[in-house]
């Protein structure tokens, strides 16, 4: 790209740059919690419309976690893949109470701002800026509307949408220091069901099976295993989301649950971890235990060739986007496994993922979307 052509970009992003905030806080105002059908149908509409406007040609699917979109733009050569989510971890009305939309000097704070709406916007943005500059590669955008909960449904509709494509760019939130994440864990949700049997606490414990303290054993024993494992150098991350287990103090429980987040770094270890739970025997006489997986993303292990096309939208980007490992899964998960190249943390820089300081650095977002038409418009 020449200096010439570099120039216009940034000119052109520049004239963008108070359209782009505003679009932002359009888009955090629509709060989108997973799982709530209405709230994803709100905010499709509002993607889909602008899509439309920008002669993309939009494939919606509505189903029972929400409303995500492909979205396909023609152009020179195969289409590079663009991947985004619009539901947040946010419940509705979080807006009006511990994080507030917020727009300062430099900074914007609210909910979903930083995950990943402000990579929205960077998409819509830098396609208009694109469109009108000429000359660019086809793209294909999917935004899935359960990412925040592992994508239980949209998995399929992500793979599919990855055939063909020459590469693809995840916008989730980058490094502190704005580098992409190139390779990131595997991530397995799973819950832990345990039945006992009810009696009297005080008249009849002795024919009660507690499925509470059942369950709390249990968790122990995966505990001791996941330590013996990342004490071999296979560091796997386990967290205790939730645990249920309904009844009376006078009552022995009969059943009993925990819901658990498991991340990965490799293939092997996590089908070591998940057999080893699938293999889980009960400690109490009468009781029963089973495990149940809600939803999986596969290790990314970052290769010689996402190497390769991380270095190749640095070139056509004319900065050096840098690359590292992150811990957190994503749906790139999904495409690299396919064996495409990929990249991910596109988004602005900022902080406070899934806290109430959530918040984008504004300059960033001009960066972003100045980087992304170079690569755009870099077609050979």
């Amino acid at each position: 790209m020449t200096d010439d052509q570099r120039i216009r970009i940034a000119a052109e992003t520049a004239a963008e740059r108070s359209k782009a905030v505003e679009r932002l806080l359009e888009l955090v105002r629509i709060e989108s919690p997973s799982r709530h059908r209405d709230a994803s149908a709100r905010i499709a509409d509002a993607l889909a419309l602008e899509y439309r406007a920008l002669g993309g040609a939009v494939v919606r699917t509505d189903d029972e976690e929400g409303s995500h979109l492909v979205v396909d733009w023609a152009g020179e050569g195969a289409p590079l893949l663009l991947i985004g989510h619009s539901d947040t971890v946010w419940p509705i009305g979080t807006i009006d109470g511990a994080v507030p939309l917020v727009e300062t000097a430099d900074a914007i704070a609210g909910p979903g701002v930083f995950d990943m709406k402000s990579g929205l916007v960077v998409i819509e943005t830098a396609m208009r800026i694109a469109n009108r500059l000429g000359r660019r590669r086809a793209v294909r955008l999917v935004v899935t509307a359960d990412e925040e909960i592992g994508s239980p449904r949209s998995r399929v509709l992500v793979e599919s949408a990855a055939s063909g494509a020459v590469g693809a760019i995840g916008f989730e939130s980058p490094h502190t220091d704005g580098s992409l994440k190139i390779g990131r864990r595997g991530s397995t949700r799973l819950r832990v069901d345990v039945v006992g049997r009810e009696a009297h606490a005080a008249l009849d414990p002795g024919a009660g099976v507690s499925a509470a303290d059942e369950l709390i054993d249990q968790l122990l024993v995966i505990r001791d295993d996941i330590a013996r494992i990342s004490a071999q150098g296979r560091e796997v991350l386990c967290n205790v989301g939730s645990i249920v287990a309904p009844g009376k103090a006078n009552v022995v429980n009969a059943a009993a649950s925990a819901e658990l987040g498991l991340r990965f770094i490799d293939h092997a270890t996590e089908r070591e971890v998940l057999a080893s739970l699938g293999e889980l025997s009960p400690i109490r006489p009468g009781a029963a235990i089973a495990c149940a997986v809600l939803s999986n993303r596969p290790a990314w292990l970052a290769s010689a060739a996402d190497a390769a096309f991380g270095q190749r939208l640095s070139e056509a980007a004319g900065v050096d986007l840098g690359g590292r490992p992150a811990a957190g899964a994503g749906d790139v998960n999904f495409v690299a496994a396919l064996g495409i190249p990929a990249v991910d943390g596109f988004g602005p820089r900022g902080r406070g993922a899934h806290a109430v300081d959530e918040q984008i650095v504004t300059s960033a977002l001009s960066e972003r979307i100045e980087q992304l038409v170079g690569i755009l418009l870099a077609v050979a």
